[in-house]
């Protein structure tokens, strides 16, 4: 991830319109400065409360979670991270981010800057359950639980016929080769209004090349001691579920795994039928 140059009106106005219409009211915006830039996260819930930091899958941004911001920002204090360089309100700063070690090292000065000197429990979805898993490999000490929601790239590779859908809007984005994407991968599924114009909007974001790397080592992942809940989307086009989930439940030594039915990969994790569960077992796995 390297700088890159600033967000549309367009996409900003989309932002706004979409945490104003989704997020619970007393959502406040955090800016946390690092030096790889400066983080926007929407945080809710009551200040005093436990952390709960949210990774957003790619392209997706922060947004994406304000069904778990509504439930679980009852008993903890969420902050939905934008991720530097991808589609959302965080900046890039001087010190780029192009590794492994840089998506380490940015979230441990993000939860620095947020005062976190007990440990947290940290989330991610898709692409961001790949940086939270690297995460808490790096600094297990700093997590008291660790959420993987349909994570990518952790345990299994993609499905060939998935690449090749997201082909076209990988090497030329717009609106409506996302649009035919997300409308194929996810069965044609009602998504948000508000939050499918953010995405189209993000198709002409100014993205940086996103950090990828190869899975994290068997032995690696065996040695994790940090409870972890796996979370697999049932219709998933990106992966076989029932695999990731064997897998994780073989490699993993504290994990709690279950698919859920009826939901692909990027209807996670706001689709409307499934939030209710989906917040239900996170609820409880984090109490």
């Amino acid at each position: 991830m390297t700088s890159t140059p600033p967000a549309s009106p367009a996409f900003l106005a989309a932002y706004d319109e979409t945490v104003a219409a989704t997020w619970p009211p007393g959502t406040a915006p955090t800016a946390v400065p690092t030096p790889y830039g400066t983080t926007h996260l929407n945080s809710y819930g009551p200040e005093d409360a436990p952390p709960l930091l949210l990774l957003p899958g790619g392209g997706a941004t922060s947004t994406a979670w304000y069904a778990q911001a509504a439930a679980l920002g009852r008993t903890h204090r969420v902050h939905a991270a934008d991720l530097i360089g991808e589609p959302g309100r965080s900046t890039a700063g001087e010190r780029p981010i192009r590794s492994v070690d840089d998506l380490r090292g940015w979230l441990d000065a993000l939860l620095d800057g947020l005062g976190a000197t007990e440990p947290v429990a940290l989330a991610g979805h898709s692409y961001g359950g790949w940086i939270a898993l690297h995460y808490a490999l790096h600094a297990p000490d700093r997590l008291r639980k660790l959420i993987l929601l349909d994570p990518t790239g952790c345990f299994s590779g993609f499905r060939p016929g998935y690449l090749l859908h997201a082909l076209p809007m990988l090497l030329r984005p717009n609106a409506a080769r996302t649009r035919a994407f997300l409308d194929w991968e996810t069965g044609g599924a009602a998504l948000d209004p508000h939050w499918l114009r953010l995405r189209e909007e993000a198709a002409g974001f100014p993205s940086a090349r996103p950090v990828t790397g190869p899975r994290p080592k068997p032995e690696a992942l065996r040695a994790l001691a940090v409870p972890t809940l796996v979370l697999l989307a049932g219709g998933s086009r990106a992966h076989d579920a029932d695999r990731v989930a064997a897998a994780a439940h073989r490699l993993l030594p504290r994990a709690e795994t279950a698919v859920l039915p009826d939901v692909s990969h990027h209807a996670l994790p706001l689709h409307a039928p499934t939030a209710p569960e989906l917040n239900r077992r996170m609820g409880e796995f984090l109490a």
